[in-house]
């Protein structure tokens, strides 16, 4: 699985603001700034982000971006849903539309199993968790593994 570089900065543009919460609305030179992410490239995404429901936006001079909802209850998943679609597809397409011949047949089910996992993870992982650092502890499991840590 590759997250893109839209996907990353959006998740840091959330974790910013979810630290920020008590502060108002960030505008998106802040965050961009903050988070070393190209302010251009920053206000598309802010923008998916937006019409997402994960950030409103507020307009005027104390204006700026927040989110749309506590971030207890907004997820890793839901931010990356907001800007690239779907967490798992093949070849663009999600897996429970596809179908195989022949050999290739147990490729769906491997697929389908991908997908619950990348799921259960980034979907059971809140933006108040990762500024927290108190990651959920079936995820701070995986990252501990050794393996995890290296290059096939």
């Amino acid at each position: 699985m590759r997250i893109s570089a839209r996907a990353d900065y959006a998740v840091r543009a959330a974790l910013q603001l979810a630290a920020a919460s008590d502060a108002g609305p960030l505008k998106a030179e802040a965050i961009a700034d903050a988070q070393e992410i190209p302010h251009k490239f920053l206000e598309s995404i802010l923008n998916d982000m937006r019409r997402g429901g994960v950030v409103l936006s507020q307009r005027g001079v104390n204006g700026g971006y927040r989110l749309a909802a506590p971030a207890e209850s907004i997820s890793i998943a839901d931010v990356i849903r907001a800007v690239d679609g779907p967490l798992v597809s093949v070849q663009g397409v999600r897996p429970p539309e596809l179908s195989y011949k022949g050999p290739a047949a147990s490729l769906l089910p491997l697929w389908i199993a991908l997908r619950a996992n990348v799921r259960q993870i980034l979907d059971g992982v809140s933006l108040a968790d990762v500024v927290s650092g108190r990651l959920p502890a079936d995820v701070v499991a995986l990252a501990e593994a050794p393996a995890a840590w290296t290059n096939p």
